[in-house]
């Protein structure tokens, strides 16, 4: 398998320090406000590397982190006159609804920032014991950027560009406007823990570097976040393992790319954000995993709800070509006849193509594309009079059923029962549409009882009156079905 590492700007061949193993770390929310679908795609694109490594034979331990303490946490508390602590568990309990409607895995370990107080003041004093860290009579402790030499390697900044749009905040007593806080000393009515400095709390940037540590070891196989995290998140993390430690910190820095808005990065700062619940009230959680996942993750992905609806549209192929699977199977006796051997060379070969993909920098676009070829070999043989009556029937449908749930499993999409599914995504569009059912329902029986009194006049017009609704209606050799456009 091959990464882009951020670090070396290049596709690497992944090579995990342990045979067999993958530590992993991801950077999770700050726990203050619902997650939009900058966090969605964050979590879905590395949920398809866990997955995938596994899928290869890998055992994959999995980090995640919450941050639960913060200057944005306590702002939110004092807006909602609630303890921040009450925000967090708030937040992260929304954080949890909304990842398992996308069908997210929970990582192995999830720790929290404010149970890591301990490990993040060790590693504090480490920096402090080598040089690279100072204390101010303030009682703030800040990490000397100067001092490692390899600071802006990660993010590809000019350490003399960045210095020239450093700015000291009011009240920082720093050495140089380039350093970064490792510990804040505590302001009037803020939480504050002790320590050797004083009471104060933690930067941002630490706990990462704390927590990975503590849970992974070193080095980090892969680190994983936004592509908003290179600078100077990650870089600071960087700075302060491999300044503690002497060690790289990790092997793999792995960036998906921003969502975006007519062209703008979709961020909580620009205001141009969409809540996840804000989707789920319009569209289901398994179409918006679709969508983020028909982009390679590095680019940036345009979010609409027209985009929204031509993941609908793929999506629901998917399962309509599952379904007419399952509807031939079940109107044929199980026959245990070999599966020949064209048909079982091509669905093998999507299947080659697409582990292909996503070996090939996880490229989750490509993988589709693959998955549909698959899918066109399905609905060819159930739409083909002469296969339907073959004596190969049942086995060479359950072989490409089968072969698409194992890539379903691996995408974490169209898994479902596809009459569920289906079923549900109607359901869906009719609520968005503000299509009445039963009203829909009476037309449609209306329209049979024409055409059984061979009334298509009024048939006709009908149909058309439906069409104009949203509803399209199509006649079988079992009655009239009908679906939303």
């Amino acid at each position: 398998m091959y990464l882009y590492n951020s670090l070396t700007r290049k596709k690497e061949k992944f090579v995990p320090r342990e045979q067999g193993k993958v530590y992993m770390y991801v950077c999770g929310i700050t726990a203050y406000d619902l997650c939009h679908i900058g966090h969605a795609r964050a979590a879905v694109v590395f949920d398809v590397l866990v997955r995938f490594l596994r899928y290869l034979g890998y055992e994959v331990i999995f980090a995640r982190n919450f941050t639960d303490i913060d200057d944005k946490i306590i702002k939110r508390a004092n807006e909602l006159g609630i303890p921040w602590n009450e925000v967090a568990k708030r937040y992260i309990e929304a954080f949890y609804e909304d990842m398992a409607k996308l069908n997210i895995l929970k990582p192995t370990f999830e720790p929290r920032a404010t149970e890591h107080i301990k490990e993040m003041q060790e590693l504090i004093q480490v920096l402090i014991d080598k040089g690279y860290a100072y204390v101010t009579s303030d009682g703030d402790v800040y990490f000397r950027v100067r001092a490692f030499k390899s600071y802006g390697k990660l993010s590809g900044r000019d350490i003399e560009e960045l210095k020239a749009g450093a700015r000291v905040e009011v009240g920082e007593n720093k050495e140089d406007p380039l350093d970064f806080a490792l510990w804040k000393s505590s302001k009037p009515g803020e939480p504050w823990w002790d320590s050797p400095w004083g009471r104060g709390r933690p930067g941002w940037h630490i706990e990462c570097s704390a927590m990975s540590e503590k849970y992974l070891g070193l080095p980090l196989d892969i680190h994983g976040g936004g592509q908003d995290l290179l600078f100077p998140h990650h870089e600071n993390e960087r700075a302060q393992t491999v300044a503690a430690r002497d060690i790289e910190f990790v092997s793999y820095w792995v960036h998906n790319g921003f969502v975006q808005v007519k062209g703008e990065k979709m961020s909580k700062s620009l205001g141009n954000f969409v809540t996840l619940r804000a989707i789920y009230e319009k569209f289901l959680p398994e179409v918006l995993r679709f969508f983020l996942l028909t982009k390679h993750y590095k680019t940036p992905l345009d979010f609409s709800y027209e985009n929204l609806e031509e993941a609908e549209k793929a999506l629901k192929k998917i399962y309509e070509a599952k379904k007419a699977i399952k509807e031939v199977i079940q109107s044929n006796p199980t026959k245990n006849t070999p599966i020949p051997e064209e048909i079982v060379n091509e669905v093998n070969e999507f299947k080659e193509k697409f582990k292909k993909a996503l070996e090939d920098d996880l490229n989750t676009a490509a993988a589709l594309g693959f998955t549909f070829n698959i899918v066109k070999i399905a609905n060819r043989l159930t739409q083909e009079k002469s296969f339907k009556k073959s004596k190969n029937v049942t086995s060479v449908l359950t072989k490409i059923l089968d072969g698409l749930n194992e890539l379903g499993e691996i995408l974490g999409v169209f898994s479902s029962d596809p009459d569920k599914f289906l079923a549900e995504l109607k359901n869906k569009k009719l609520e968005r549409k503000n299509i009445n059912r039963e009203e829909i329902e009476k037309l449609v029986l209306e329209r049979s009882l024409a055409r059984k009194n061979k009334d298509f006049k009024k048939a006709d017009e009908i149909r058309d009156r439906l069409f104009k609704l949203g509803v399209v209606v199509k006649d079988t050799p079992h009655g009239s079905i009908w679906d939303v456009e």
